[in-house]
């Protein structure tokens, strides 16, 4: 059986969509879906505990005690039965065959990383898929966890995910799997649509929080080989410096938030870990 696990906080009015998106899934294999809420005040968790109730195979669990998005994955993974697991987030859409194409990669591999369309959810021209495969620090390969699948064994023999680690927690996860020997892969064939924050405020606030997680990383990583971006941290800050005259553009303006936040996230991180990474 696979076992998809959904963390769930606050997620409305975006929930029912990835929910029914769950439900038309087709695989040969047995499935089921855990919804794992964190302490929703929206409604999400009233609306996940209704519809477990009316869909067999969905399973609610009150997640609300659990440490952030981590927290409540494991959480999932404790009231799932599947021999393997797959993640995804309540605010996406998965696309049809992404649970089968889950379960087919993993007959070769023990973790895997999903692919990504970045477009249909946030109205920009169509564009390849995007592999999901990022190479933080120089290092190791790793998924993130609106699209990640593993082996439940593989993912007991780490212990699951590290709740002091968040956002990065997912990197983390497959990092520590590949240093235990375990096979990691790309998944093209199952591909969620991601939706991305809106508002320049949300933008910035997401890259900051995404930013400090690399200092964190790196400190746990540089034993084994990890290693701050110098010169690319330093292009980044000339982008940001050279694209000032253009803000009044909307695009240019969003992609100005997401890198200040992401390289201010790395000051502040650096700061907290008293390493330095830029």
């Amino acid at each position: 059986m696979i076992s998809v696990i959904v963390p769930v906080l606050d997620t409305m009015p975006w929930l029912e969509e990835q929910l029914r998106a769950l439900a038309a899934q087709e695989c040969d294999e047995e499935w089921e879906v855990v919804l794992a809420d964190n302490g929703s005040i929206d409604g999400s968790a009233e609306f996940c505990d209704a519809w477990a109730a009316a869909h067999p195979g969905f399973h609610f669990v009150d997640a609300s005690g659990a440490r952030g998005t981590p927290g409540a994955r494991n959480a999932g993974v404790l009231a799932a039965s599947g021999d393997l697991l797959a993640f995804c987030d309540a605010d996406d859409v998965v696309q049809a065959g992404w649970i089968a194409g889950c379960a087919a990669a993993l007959q070769d591999a023990d973790v895997i990383g999903g692919g990504f369309d970045l477009w249909t959810l946030n109205g920009t021209p169509p564009a390849p898929v995007t592999a999901v495969s990022v190479g933080q620090l120089g290092f190791l390969p790793a998924g993130i966890g609106a699209n990640l699948a593993m082996r439940r064994s593989a993912f007991e023999a780490v212990g699951g995910f590290s709740e002091d680690v968040q956002p990065g927690e997912d990197i983390d996860l497959c990092w520590r799997l590949q240093l235990e020997g375990f096979r990691f892969a790309i998944a093209t064939d199952a591909v969620v649509s991601r939706r991305s924050r809106s508002g320049l405020g949300n933008i910035y606030r997401q890259a900051v929080s995404y930013g400090r997680c690399g200092p964190a990383l790196y400190r746990r990583y540089r034993v084994h080989g990890a290693r701050p971006d110098v010169r690319g941290a330093l292009k980044s800050w000339a982008w940001l410096v050279c694209s000032l005259p253009w803000l009044f553009q909307r695009t240019r303006r969003i992609e100005w938030a997401r890198a200040v936040g992401t390289r201010l996230g790395r000051i502040s991180g650096s700061l907290s870990e008293r390493t330095f990474f830029p």
